[in-house]
């Protein structure tokens, strides 16, 4: 059977060499057909990387929110009939996580494929491990809503839950809307309750900082359009 590799790319400009270990350039030797988030992204990375794939070789299949499944399955399938291995690539970190890379490898456990995760960054992950809330009981929420009522409404309900079950609430957003967001975290969170932002994250300029909501309304960082992960607790 055909493997399925999840390849983790860089969540920061110029730090593959720092982030990224030695099997994932090995795999991109040999693998010549990859399901992406972004075309664009994708080529630029393996490229980026040096080795001796040759990239008007290499297959890319879209996979983002509008993908039909139908087409995906498809050419999952003829991958399949091929007897040949395929890549997933996420526009940064760890694909299957919080992008649409969890369509294909379900689809490839159903058809019996091998797949095999390979080791690199995730925002998650590493903002958890950052944060010093709790790493022992948390939950990743994706994005929240981007209608204003309705994300001040999710706000309330995840600063409640992370009280009640003393759970770390794991969010992000779209990185243009991240002020905004901050903004509404201020106004919809009790004032003790611990917020963590970790922006920018295996950058240069790396910020992680946990406080009180009352101490970060005296302290608002700027996160315009730099990667960002929240942590309620």
């Amino acid at each position: 059977m055909p493997t399925l590799y999840l390849i983790p790319t860089p969540l920061a400009d110029d730090t593959a060499e720092l982030v990224l270990p030695s099997p994932i350039r090995d795999v991109i030797e040999k693998t010549d057909a990859y399901f992406v988030e972004n075309v664009r992204t994708a080529r630029r990375f393996i490229t980026g990387l040096k080795t001796s794939r040759i990239i008007d070789e290499t297959t890319f299949f879209d996979l983002n929110k509008d993908t039909p499944p139908a087409d995906t399955r498809r050419q999952i399938q003829e991958l399949m009939e091929r007897k040949r291995n395929a890549g997933v690539l996420s526009e940064a970190g760890c694909p299957g996580v919080a992008d649409p890379g969890a369509v294909i490898v379900s689809m490839a456990h159903t058809l019996g494929w091998r797949v095999e995760p390979l080791v690199g960054p995730s925002s998650i992950l590493l903002a958890l491990m950052a944060s010093g809330l709790n790493g022992q009981s948390f939950v990743f929420h994706g994005y929240l809503p981007i209608e204003k009522a309705d994300r001040s409404s999710a706000i309330r309900f995840l600063d409640k839950e992370a009280q009640a079950r003393q759970q770390t609430q794991i969010f992000m957003e779209t990185p243009y809307r991240n002020d905004a967001l901050f903004a509404d975290i201020m106004l919809n969170a009790q004032g003790n309750t611990r917020l963590c932002v970790a922006c920018n994250l295996t950058a240069p300029d790396a910020f992680v900082k946990t406080l009180t909501i009352r101490e970060w309304k005296t302290q608002v960082p700027d996160l315009r359009k730099k990667p960002t992960v929240f942590l309620l607790l």
